[in-house]
């Protein structure tokens, strides 16, 4: 099979807004977007994305950033050809800290940008999650299974959330014809993670590189699909550009299945820490296993994942051991505090609401 790696864009002057650019995710689609010549609009409030994150792209011509909550209504005064929904705080760690905040996020927070794509003509890509399959009872798992979740359980800010922002995705396209993008997201991993996220993979190499122990839930025996940033940034992207009928949902994850127990020794190995294994009590719905099937992306949009998970365990070692040896201070999230529609220098005028 022939991979499609060239990614069709409207036009080369296009302007695209990443709700929730500052993070993880978002600030890698910041760069790569910028990288083939668009104008990036960035939208965070700071609640886990880190001003770190954009800093070198602050003084470029076609960037801005604006720290708003997604909550909240908005409405920008230039033309908007594309809209990157990724807002959300995406670790149990940081969700479950405002579980109605999360909830509200994913409903009010889509549907805010559902309303501007509405306004401006834009298409919208929503960034789901293969949370909302739940505890899986089929496996691997295919965008056609409805899932296994726990509405009332710990979880479910984030699980139903995401569920709820598939429906008004696809509530909005077929009552108002919005051109809509529905990616569900498997584990990814990658640098700019946050380093107290209680993440897999960032847990587990920070607590290598500081020599403590690797904290490992259960037995070890749970099996994820970790998915390097760069693999899922370009996923999302041919995803944003495929034809108007790929309306997804589709999974962008790789199908590389591996144990938590497994992921733990490979980072001891190339941490070459001599931390011990620490098995700790299960969390409450933690999914057992998890693998996405990635028919519709390999046919659709000609994508899988590049990256071998040696390579990017390395690549993300490498970042946060840099950033333990400078004894930079810790990435961790900034709680925002009402600061909507505030703007870097000042570059975007934010529409007056009445």
């Amino acid at each position: 099979m022939t991979f499609q790696t060239r990614i069709r864009a409207p036009r080369l002057t296009s302007t695209a807004l990443i709700a929730g650019g500052a993070g993880f995710i978002g600030s890698h689609l910041c760069d790569a977007l910028l990288q083939r010549g668009h104008r990036v609009i960035c939208l965070d409030n700071l609640f886990t994305g880190t001003i770190a994150n954009i800093r070198p792209l602050l003084n470029h011509p076609k960037f801005r950033f604006v720290e708003h909550d997604v909550r909240e209504p908005l409405d920008i005064d230039e033309p908007v050809d594309r809209i990157y929904s990724l807002a959300c705080p995406a670790s149990p760690r940081h969700y479950q800290k405002d579980p109605i905040g999360t909830m509200n996020t994913c409903v009010i927070g889509t549907m805010n940008m559902l309303e501007l794509a509405r306004r401006k003509s834009a298409r919208v890509l929503q960034a789901s999650t293969s949370e909302v399959y739940g505890d899986p009872e089929i496996h691997p798992q295919p965008e056609s299974y409805f899932g296994n979740v726990n509405p009332i359980g710990p979880r479910a800010c984030y699980d139903e959330g995401k569920r709820a922002a598939e429906t008004l995705m696809f509530d909005y396209h077929r009552q108002h014809g919005i051109e809509i993008k529905v990616a569900r997201i498997f584990n990814t991993y990658g640098p700019r993670m946050l380093e107290n996220d209680g993440r897999v993979v960032s847990n587990f190499i920070v607590q290598a590189l500081r020599g403590e122990p690797i904290t490992i839930y259960g037995r070890g025996t749970q099996t994820r699909s970790f998915c390097f940033v760069d693999d899922l940034v370009r996923g999302l992207q041919l995803l944003m550009e495929s034809p108007a009928e790929v309306t997804g949902p589709c999974n962008l994850g790789n199908p590389h299945e591996v144990t938590i127990e497994a992921i733990a020794r490979e980072v001891l190995s190339y941490t070459r820490s001599a931390s011990p294994l620490r098995f700790e009590a299960m969390p409450k719905d933690d999914p057992k296993r998890r693998k996405p099937v990635i028919d519709i992306a390999e046919r659709s949009l000609g994508w899988r994942p590049r990256v071998p998970l040696k390579d990017g365990l390395q690549a993300t070692i490498a970042y946060f051991a840099l950033r333990i040896a400078t004894d930079a201070p810790a990435l961790t999230p900034a709680i925002s505090a009402g600061r909507t529609g505030r703007t870097a220098r000042g570059r975007l005028t934010l529409a007056e609401r009445t």
